[in-house]
């Protein structure tokens, strides 16, 4: 997918409207100097991003494909000193990564190495469904609860399991498997990978342990899925209405539990042993 990927969905119309929505979460998240993992990068449209606004980033796919594209685009915006790139498997995250961001550290494709204790990352993010190959959210959560701070933010973005805009898309052609495959008990096989669809109960469950969850937002919940690209430019005005609507409201119930994407907005919590101190505390968000 790594070649067409930019051309499918990065510079589609839907593309760049879901795509903003997550860079305004993104931009209030990390601030500039600080130094964040992204997870299933991609072609590196995010840390280009943020690389821009000074957040240094490394950012790790298991696709090669993809951290090719990546690289290409990150020379040419001459962000090789902010950003760096590493294979990682989210299915095996570990406290295993490349030591720095250095400067003059080559992107690396050698084994993994340990992260210090003593500087761990700032935050972590995954953007458009990259959590959705991961059937051990659980274990996901354990490994990148090592690798942050305490007080770090996680921004995951997953695609969720209820999309009304699906099930019309695909039920209204007579569809109807693919109209509620996300449905399915355990996921569907997609192009040699198995995807599920975490509601938004199971993922902030799976996380809990070590991750406070601050707040979940739509991200598709009225702008239709990707797919639909066609449909969306035929009506620009209508597509920008929604859009409006959806960022005004997009954390307001029930969008976020209907969206083709959902934005879930974690914060570190400080250790194992204090977790429930805090957790007791009146007004503490669980």
């Amino acid at each position: 997918m790594a070649e067409g990927y930019d051309a499918g969905f990065t510079h589609s119309v839907l593309g760049q409207l879901m795509r903003e929505a997550v860079w305004a979460r993104l931009d209030a998240a990390f601030a500039p100097g600080e130094r964040v993992l992204e997870l299933s990068c991609g072609t590196g449209e995010d840390a280009i991003h943020l690389a821009r606004r000074g957040v240094r980033v490394l950012a790790t796919d298991v696709s090669a494909g993809m951290l090719a594209v990546a690289r290409a685009k990150i020379t040419r915006a001459g962000l090789s000193h902010m950003v760096q790139l590493h294979p990682l498997d989210i299915t095996s995250l570990s406290p295993c990564l490349p030591v720095s961001l250095s400067p003059c550290l080559p992107v690396s494709l050698s084994p993994c190495l340990p992260v210090s204790a003593s500087a761990p990352f700032d935050g972590a993010f995954s953007n458009f469904g990259g959590l959705n190959c991961v059937a051990d959210q659980a274990g996901v959560a354990a490994g990148l609860a090592q690798l942050l701070r305490p007080g770090a933010r996680a921004l995951l973005c997953v695609m969720g399991p209820l999309v009304p805009w699906e099930w019309a898309w695909y039920g209204g052609r007579g569809e109807l498997g693919r109209a509620v495959r996300r449905l399915r008990p355990g996921g569907v096989a997609w192009r040699g990978l198995h995807i599920s669809y975490p509601s938004i109960g199971a993922l902030r469950s799976a996380y809990a342990p070590w991750f406070r969850c601050r707040r979940v937002s739509a991200v598709g919940a009225l702008l239709p899925p990707s797919y639909a690209e066609l449909w969306a430019r035929a009506r620009p005005r209508l597509l920008w209405a929604l859009h409006r609507i959806e960022r005004r409201f997009e954390a307001m119930p029930p969008l976020p539990w209907l969206a083709d994407h959902y934005l879930i907005e974690l914060e570190r919590k400080l250790d194992r042993k204090s977790v429930s101190s805090v957790d007791n505390m009146p007004g503490a968000q669980k």
